[in-house]
């Protein structure tokens, strides 16, 4: 690409052209060194390099919402386990001590059963209670647990998965942003140029001052462009640092990445995919089953539970009354009669859930198929979009070219100039929000079917 030099050499009435002047100022702007279009910018001293692989490594292990998913896991099992508790037998020591006023106290008092409770003693024993059948109650009860555990893990997944998609555009967003602040110095710079060679030219009677207000104006526009573009990169930074759980860490250096494949799938198959693999969804399944399970174990506390127990101990101190030790086992069966109505509430309030997560299921499932061919037709776009807007700078750069041309032998004002250098740059710019946008896209689209991981 050519440089940014900009001499004219035509020579305005009645006014001896200053060769020595001219040629002064070609030898400074070439000697200056400063950057042009299509040179990169040199990184910053002092920033810590960052691949997107890091970053999201980093967020995996310290990000609030993952380590809350985690625990939630944990919290899931511990339900299970105390469900199934009830399946085991329930032992348990008992140690009583008894003294009554009188020698032979016989007196029973209201709603006692046990006549040797009023006796003086000291007795220690133990007791075992089992559950024999509950009808099926327990059992729907520890699957409903079960269920929702399983529900849970998918449930990190999908936290672990909405992290690592806002990682992922954090950390575009911000190569955007660096990208977009590196033609924002090489525009300031350019224009600086040519600014510092207008108004040369303009001392010398080469150029009307008019001239040298529109690069100036040019120049300032482009100042603001930068201080724009440097704000952005640090809100993006600010945000990426959140993501990882490092709200205090400095700045970074971030690492670019390769392209991902232009190719996308038929927009069905994504469909079906992100039916089958979205952590969301299968959470929203196990939820269903947990919830049909649970009704089911509502309905079960109409039928008997059978139960067993078993008591045995010894009496140190008795009255003679008394044996010195005491064993007993027998089989309890009960069996509701009636509730006030509480367990048919409890069982149509159980069906009524099941059906609130059934629709809610239905309701994420049509949101997949939306979400997914939106995904798709943007990423679609994303890629035509690099493709016009590498089209739009070639035709941008050509045009900047030619108006440069028209302006060295003075055929055309700065007015033209002007506007072919601001479309240039908003073509840089453009291309340089295609590429970056084109990650973005491709990680969501890949959010959108299901695809996790770090990349490789």
């Amino acid at each position: 690409m050519k440089s940014s030099l900009l001499i004219a050499f035509s020579q305005p009435r009645g006014k001896r052209v200053q060769w020595k002047t001219v040629l002064f100022i070609v030898l400074a702007a070439i000697s200056a060194g400063k950057p042009c279009f299509g040179q990169p910018a040199p990184a910053e001293p002092g920033l810590k390099p960052l691949s997107l692989k890091e970053a999201l490594a980093t967020a995996f292990q310290k990000h609030p919402k993952i380590l809350a998913a985690d625990l939630r896991i944990l919290i899931s099992k511990q339900d299970l386990r105390e469900v199934r508790s009830a399946f085991f037998p329930s032992i348990h020591a008992d140690a009583t001590a008894v003294g009554t006023p009188t020698e032979h106290n016989q007196v029973v008092s209201a709603g006692a059963l046990v006549v040797s409770s009023t006796y003086d003693r000291e007795a220690e024993g133990i007791s075992i209670n089992q559950l024999i059948t509950d009808f099926g109650r327990t059992a729907n009860l520890s699957a409903s647990s079960r269920l929702h555990s399983r529900a849970e893990e998918q449930g990190a997944l999908a936290t672990r998965e909405q992290i690592e998609l806002a990682v992922k555009d954090a950390y575009f967003s911000s190569l955007q942003a660096q990208s977009v602040l590196e033609v924002a110095r090489q525009t300031v710079a350019t224009r600086q140029l040519l600014f510092d060679q207008v108004s040369e030219m303009a001392k010398n009677n080469l150029k009307s001052d008019l001239d040298e207000s529109f690069a100036d104006v040019d120049l300032e526009d482009s100042k603001l462009l930068l201080a724009n573009a440097d704000n952005d990169l640090q809100a993006a930074l600010a945000r990426l640092a959140n993501l990882m759980g490092e709200p205090k860490e400095g700045g970074y250096r971030l690492m670019d990445e390769p392209l991902p494949a232009r190719v996308v799938q038929n927009s069905w198959q994504l469909i079906q995919t992100a039916l089958t693999n979205r952590p969301d969804v299968i959470q929203l399944r196990f939820e269903r089953e947990a919830a049909g399970k649970f009704a089911r174990a509502e309905r079960d506390l109409n039928y008997p539970t059978v139960t067993a127990a078993a008591s045995a101990g010894v009496l140190p101190i008795h009255n003679a009354a008394l044996g010195p030790n005491y064993a007993a086992a027998g089989v309890n069966l009960r069996l509701p009669i009636f509730d006030g109505w509480l367990f048919a509430a409890r069982h149509q309030e159980a069906q009524l859930k099941e059906r609130v997560v059934a629709e809610n299921l239905q309701d994420a499932e049509n949101n997949v198929i939306r979400d997914v061919r939106i995904g798709s037709a943007n990423r679609q776009y994303a890629v035509a979009r690099m493709d016009l807007s590498d089209k739009l700078l070639a035709s941008a750069n050509k045009a900047f070219d030619l108006a440069q041309e028209r302006y060295q032998v003075g055929s055309s004002s700065i007015i033209e100039l002007s506007l072919a250098q601001l479309n240039q740059t908003e073509a840089r710019l453009n291309q340089a929000k295609a590429v970056y946008e084109f990650h973005i896209r491709d990680a969501i689209l890949n959010y959108q079917i299901g695809k996790h991981g770090a990349p490789q």
